[in-house]
């Protein structure tokens, strides 16, 4: 499998490891920086342009996935799915990385560098690259929605349209939660 990689300077040591790491279980993995350390580089530059060659390699039916990561994972997953056709999703465990491809289809990982050790984080991408898609018709129906609203920005029905308002708390009322 193609393996995409995109950091910032929080984590281009693990980026170093990592490509050893999935090298050696035989993925061939692509490099889009940043090569040198400077930590006043900025990840959305790195990030984007892993997830849109993740993207155009699936088009062109290449089987790949990608890896961002930098000091939290929030921002390179922010980068990530600002890119049509990504599904990034940030891992902190073995369930999240499962669950991200299982029910999600995640096609990218974001991965918090600074929040978890090599060995951790590691477990959660060979978790995610191993998991494959379940297809069930209710995830497959949800992908789907967000598919859509991507292209067209156009939402299915709103389940509560038609509905009373809901009643609405203000700060002036109380809430007691033994009431029942």
């Amino acid at each position: 499998m193609r393996i995409h990689i995109g950091t910032d300077h929080a984590g281009l040591e693990f980026s170093t490891q990592l490509q050893h790491h999935l090298a050696e279980q035989g993925h061939e993995v692509v490099d889009h920086g940043p090569i040198e350390y400077d930590p006043l580089d900025d990840y959305p530059a790195f990030c984007i342009r892993a997830a849109q060659a993740v993207v155009r390699d699936q088009a062109d039916g290449v089987e790949t996935l990608g890896v961002v990561f930098g000091g939290s994972g929030n921002g390179e997953q922010i980068a990530a799915n600002k890119v049509l056709g990504v599904r990034a999703a940030l891992v902190w465990s073995i369930a999240t990385a499962e669950l991200a491809r299982e029910h999600n289809d995640a096609n990218v990982i974001a991965i918090g560098a600074r929040q978890h050790t090599f060995d951790e984080a590691v477990s959660f991408i060979d978790r995610f690259i191993a998991t494959p898609f379940s297809g069930e018709e209710r995830h497959a129906r949800r992908i789907a929605q967000l598919a859509a609203y991507e292209q067209d920005g156009i939402l299915v029905p709103d389940p509560r349209e038609g509905q009373p308002e809901p009643d609405v708390l203000d700060a002036s009322d109380s809430f007691d939660p033994e009431a029942g």
